[in-house]
């Protein structure tokens, strides 16, 4: 090769890997920037299930200095640190279904979320801590692979501008496939599909209050699962 084609070959190079654009680590896809696979809905007996009644927290299991039942909303709630993220998890398992809730973040700016498509994960330094896919809210509205690829790239900008901070959020979640999609407030924010699917497993739901050192309360309430959908589509999208 002629030299000056060479330097102007190193060169380019070399600003490829400063850029991260095509050579060496730095151009590694992430997961998530894969193109996905459509996978179909799964098929099944479509039953609406109430998961909370308003009055106790009968098909969930969790931490009972954690959680508990206040004025018809499942509170989850800390003074002392929480070194592990923890969840209350529902008795039944789920793969394709709508989940349709009333959430608030009342203390703290620490995010909270619903989580599915994984598993009970004690392992990882709580009895119940999860693995697998999780929707946040409010802070740091988007997706999140726990103990897995973390962050997943999605725009959380729509779930910011339609998300309240310290209020009230009418949150739905649709999850068919290896499709996500989330509305929030009557708006759609969120469409996802996973490029791997084959982390899609049928799990609990989790409600997630995070690890942290400051004190936290989240509350949820509303809480009603739809199995294997029969609209393909979010129902509390104006």
């Amino acid at each position: 090769m002629h030299r000056s084609t060479l330097l102007v070959t190193f060169r380019a190079a070399a600003l490829a890997v400063f850029l991260g654009l095509g050579v060496g680590p730095l151009s590694a896809l992430r997961a998530d920037d894969k193109p996905a696979p459509v996978v179909p809905p799964r098929q099944g007996p479509s039953e609406r299930i109430v998961l909370f009644d308003g009055k106790d927290l009968k098909g969930w299991d969790g931490h009972e200095k954690y959680w508990s039942v206040q004025d018809g909303a499942i509170v989850g709630k800390n003074d002392e640190p929480v070194k592990v993220s923890t969840y209350l998890l529902t008795d039944r398992t789920f793969t394709d279904f709508r989940l349709t809730a009333t959430v608030k973040l009342v203390t703290s700016e620490m995010h909270s979320g619903i989580a599915f498509w994984g598993r009970n994960a004690p392992e990882h330094g709580d009895k119940y801590t999860y693995a697998g896919h999780l929707v946040m809210f409010p802070s740091g509205w988007g997706l999140h692979d726990l103990f897995g690829r973390n962050g997943l790239k999605v725009d959380a900008a729509p779930a910011i501008k339609a998300g309240k901070q310290h209020d009230w959020n009418a949150l739905e979640i649709l999850a068919q496939g290896n499709r996500i999609r989330v509305g929030v407030n009557g708006s759609e924010v969120l469409d996802w599909r996973d490029p791997e699917p084959d982390r899609i497993k049928k799990s609990p739901i989790g409600l997630q209050l995070h690890s942290n050192k400051a004190p936290q309360e989240v509350h949820f309430k509303d809480l009603i699962v739809e199995t294997f959908p029969k609209e393909d589509r979010l129902l509390t999208v104006k």
